[in-house]
């Protein structure tokens, strides 16, 4: 009784007191992929996070050795320390996340594991010029939160005090990391609600490296939006698929047409492959 009253306590507190959580790192043995060291946040709004060898496989279907894949939207990094298992030493993997926050979290887990992984972390969001925002959230604590224009946003109250970069990802990739942008395989996009404007924005990256592409369609979205995700992912040349969870054993649906996205009614993730 005393450990749930002082979680809950704590869970309080976070929503309505800005601090910072530091990290707490966690080995995880993922068998043929090895031991490895995974930067868990200690907020106590964060969700609670286990490195399993069935996530990296999932990933391994579509990033090998020595490619590059980009993580937009990765928060502390549970996905993208697994995208950077696949890559390897041989080639990178980027996680981009506006939170500051969240983002030292995400610093910590590209510090570990040298060696297994090159991994880069970017305090940055994506867009479709080169602009700042505003970086929001309804909690204190900022576990949530997506960025706005403007500090008046319906995503809450609690405001970062500095603006956060938005960078075009093609002109980013093809400036900063030019040496790898040949080697793009694949791009997850996890962005509050945003992932259909995110693939408009990176609409001229997608056609020139055919990356695979996951995506989360949110289950309150309208049908309208849901739709347009699909077609704006469809039109590019690909194929699109549901997947129940990031594990290589989870049931997987191919969405033929776009009002198939109507089937689920809660927030699901998708793949799309290029048309062979």
């Amino acid at each position: 009784m005393f450990n749930y009253l002082k979680s809950s306590f704590a869970r309080k507190k976070a929503r309505r007191i800005t601090q910072e959580y530091p990290p707490r790192v966690e080995s995880f043995n993922l068998g043929k992929y090895g031991v490895i060291d995974y930067a868990h946040w200690t907020n106590p709004l964060a969700p609670k996070i286990s490195i399993v060898e069935e996530t990296v496989s999932f990933f391994n279907q579509f990033i090998k050795e020595g490619d590059l894949a980009i993580d937009i939207g990765a928060n502390v990094g549970d996905t993208t320390v697994p995208m950077a298992l696949c890559t390897g030493k041989t080639g990178m993997t980027i996680g981009f996340d506006p939170n500051p926050l969240v983002f030292k979290i995400l610093q910590t887990n590209a510090s570990l594991n040298k060696d297994k992984y090159i991994l880069d972390a970017e305090n940055c969001a994506i867009s479709t010029i080169e602009e700042e925002f505003y970086f929001i959230s309804s909690e204190a604590s900022f576990a949530n939160g997506a960025i706005s224009p403007s500090k008046d946003s319906e995503h809450g109250k609690f405001v970062q005090p500095n603006k956060v970069k938005g960078v075009n990802l093609k002109a980013f990739l093809e400036s900063k990391y030019a040496h790898w942008a040949s080697k793009l395989s694949f791009i997850k996009i996890d962005t509050e609600g945003y992932d259909k404007e995110i693939i408009k924005s990176i609409s001229d990256l997608i056609l020139k490296y055919k990356p695979v592409i996951v995506a989360e369609s949110f289950g309150k979205a309208s049908d309208e939006a849901k739709i347009e995700l699909y077609e704006v992912i469809a039109k590019n040349g690909y194929e699109i698929y549901y997947f129940e969870d990031f594990n290589v054993n989870a049931e997987v649906v191919k969405l033929n047409t776009a009002k198939d996205m109507l089937n689920y009614k809660h927030t699901i993730n998708v793949y799309a492959k290029p048309n062979t």
